[in-house]
């Protein structure tokens, strides 16, 4: 009679325990999903940071390759975006290499044209142009 009582009274506490982690457990997504980079998008949902160019969500861990111009102390300066780890200097397999204004492939030697906006109160904001073929001038 005690060893059921024991057995149920563990189950109990098993039960509960994964109950109280999930809801205050932290985020509640998968392992992988916690070292993936988010950020807040205008309506403050939550969504995962990605490459504009092969648009894979980015770690923690990883940034894009880029390029800033000078001056450095504008407001609103001119930048390159090469891309990310998983698509740039050796894209990975079945990762594909496309512009997000005009839709067209992007070759290895090819970049974003961007503007870097340095606001003195908030983050910087990259506003993504698009690219060499799409933004001729």
């Amino acid at each position: 009679m005690t060893y059921l009582v024991l057995f149920f009274g563990s189950i109990l506490i098993i039960f509960l325990l994964s109950l109280f982690i999930k809801l205050f457990g932290g985020k509640g997504g998968s392992s992988s999903d916690s070292t993936l980079r988010t950020q807040k998008d205008e309506n403050g949902k939550i969504e995962f940071v990605r490459c504009p160019i092969c648009s894979t969500p980015l770690a923690k861990n990883e940034n894009l390759h880029s390029r800033i111009f000078r001056p450095m102390d504008t407001a609103d300066q001119r930048m390159t975006v090469q891309g990310c780890p998983h698509c740039y200097p050796v894209p990975e397999p079945n990762v594909k290499r496309t512009c997000p204004v005009c839709g067209k492939p992007i070759g290895l030697d090819g970049e974003l044209l961007a503007r870097l906006f340095n606001r003195t109160k908030e983050k910087k904001h990259v506003m993504i142009v698009g690219c060499k073929n799409c933004n001729k001038r």
